[in-house]
């Protein structure tokens, strides 16, 4: 007898629908897997064999053939096990055939039948929702997850043997799990009053903010770079519905998500600078996303920057070009997105005291120059405000929480991204014809823009976005266009020459 049922195979950050196909015949007895299953797949015969008998159902000594389609889509993880062991059931007659009509399953199962959560049930819901699934069954676990995708049925399933008993009318499936339908990801909003002194950071965070521009703070150990840079997701407005479901279902393929639904609040990844460059863009012999990607649609704060190594950084500078990140291995390849703003922070020199008035650098020419060196100039190119953190004076120190707070500055924030919404685009993202047409400059803002490129050396990069930062001071603003004082201020954050000369003591 022959039983198909659904399921789906994830790539990327989307799922391709799958039939599972269970064929029992008469013949030598044996279990066969085809259509190009991987190793955890492969390992669901043993799974599925051992949950169904110790449910207490006896396996009839026959031909037992499992074909996943299509064929030569390659399948990964583990999340075939439930419809495997369905459609097994159903081919076998010990549960009735029909009531497997119309489902997508997916989940892992236990030697007890028990089902665990798996990867990437979300945009598995929202490819059963496309191909018209009567109801999706998933573990428990991820049922929240499947939950956040509009007009799906979804129906958590605790054990193999719930599944049998529903299918042959003994039983119903429980209610949706109680818990958080979004995700916070921050620990709730830092509140930017809480920053004493640093004025001009502060202002530098909000044209970030405002623009979807890159940021690079360089100050002395403890002058608040953290501190301000773990605010900036605060100043970002909320996740849009579409942006939510992005983000969530990079973080379902990464299996970051147990019992909960969408992200309420825009990822915030801080990783180590001892990450691999896989670890940071995503790959393996598996792919799956990095922090690059885990990010996305919120902020990746790299502290002491040049501790990174050097080739994990260059590899910044493709998503940071173009907000994706393509991963080409054997048969297939990979898309997973990267839109996010980084954030950067790095010492003046490697003893992290150059220019502090309290105390002396130690460091001689040679290793201020190699430590600078970490950092290339065409990845501090696409960085595009650069922001000194001088040390902030101890009286100075008790004037945190005087000044204005997040909930202030994020109304500015939304005021500006809401006039670039109007022209289709973040500052950060204007290119071509957009940018030379919404950046328009006047004869005085030419000339402060030609001077500033003869002075910093430019590169036609670092131009374009001193244009896009000037365009986002206008925003804030106001402005309809961009003045020689935006210019001005724009170019105060181009400070290349800074970090790529060694300055004298």
């Amino acid at each position: 007898m022959l039983v198909r049922v659904r399921s789906s195979s994830v790539l990327g950050v989307s799922a391709i629908p799958v039939d599972v196909e269970v064929d029992v015949a008469g013949g030598m007895p044996r279990f066969q897997l085809v259509g190009l299953a991987g190793g955890a797949v492969q390992e669901s015969v043993v799974r599925v064999g051992a949950a169904v008998r110790n449910l207490g159902f006896k396996l009839p000594s026959k031909r037992v053939t499992v074909n996943l389609a299509p064929a030569d889509l390659r399948k990964e993880g583990t999340a075939f096990d439930l419809p495997i062991a369905a459609a097994l059931l159903g081919a076998c007659g010990l549960i009735p055939a029909q009531a497997l009509d119309g489902l997508h399953l997916a989940g892992e199962l236990s030697l007890s039948g028990e089902l665990k959560p798996t990867r990437g049930v979300l945009p598995m819901a929202i490819a059963a929702k496309r191909a018209g699934a009567r109801a999706f069954l998933v573990p428990v676990a991820n049922a929240l997850e499947a939950a956040a995708v509009d007009g799906l049925a979804v129906e958590p399933v605790r054990h193999l043997g719930q599944l049998a008993a529903w299918a042959q009318g003994k039983a119903q499936f429980g209610a949706l799990p109680t818990g958080d339908r979004q995700l916070a990801l921050t620990g709730g909003a830092l509140d930017l009053c809480d920053v004493a002194g640093q004025e001009g950071a502060k202002r530098a965070l909000e044209i970030a903010a405002s623009g979807d521009h890159n940021l690079l703070l360089f100050g002395p150990p403890g002058s608040g770079k953290t501190m301000l840079a773990r605010r900036l997701a605060g100043l970002l407005p909320p996740l849009a519905l579409d942006e939510a479901l992005e983000a969530t279902a990079v973080h379902s393929v990464a299996g970051l998500l147990r019992d909960r639904g969408l992200l309420g609040e825009r990822p915030f990844r801080a990783p180590h600078h001892s990450i691999s460059d896989a670890g940071l863009i995503g790959g393996s012999s598996t792919p799956r996303p990095g922090e690059v990607s885990l990010a996305h649609r919120g902020v990746l704060f790299l502290d002491e920057l040049p501790e990174f190594r050097r080739h994990v950084l260059e590899s910044l500078r493709q998503p940071l070009e173009d907000g994706d990140v393509i991963l080409s291995r054997a048969g297939h390849t990979v898309r997973y997105p990267a839109e996010f703003q980084l954030v950067a922070a790095m010492n003046p020199c490697p003893c992290g005291f150059l220019g502090d008035a309290r105390r002396a650098c130690l460091c001689g020419d040679e290793q201020l120059l190699r430590y600078r060196r970490r950092v290339s100039g065409p990845l501090l190119d696409r960085i595009d405000l650069h922001v000194d953190v001088p040390a902030v004076p101890c009286d100075r120190l008790q004037g945190a929480g005087t000044g204005e707070s997040t909930a202030e500055v994020s109304l500015r924030v939304r005021g500006a991204r809401e006039r670039q919404r109007a022209r289709g685009s973040s500052n950060a993202r204007l290119r071509g014809g957009a940018l030379r047409r919404h950046c328009a400059l006047d004869l005085a803002a030419r000339e402060v823009l030609a001077r500033a490129a003869q002075r910093l050396g430019l590169s036609a990069r670092a131009h374009d976005r001193i244009l896009r930062v000037a365009r986002t001071i206008a925003d804030l603003e106001g402005a309809a266009r961009v003045e020689a004082r935006h210019l001005l201020e724009a170019v105060q954050y181009r400070a290349l020459d800074r970090l790529a000369t060694t300055e004298a003591k």
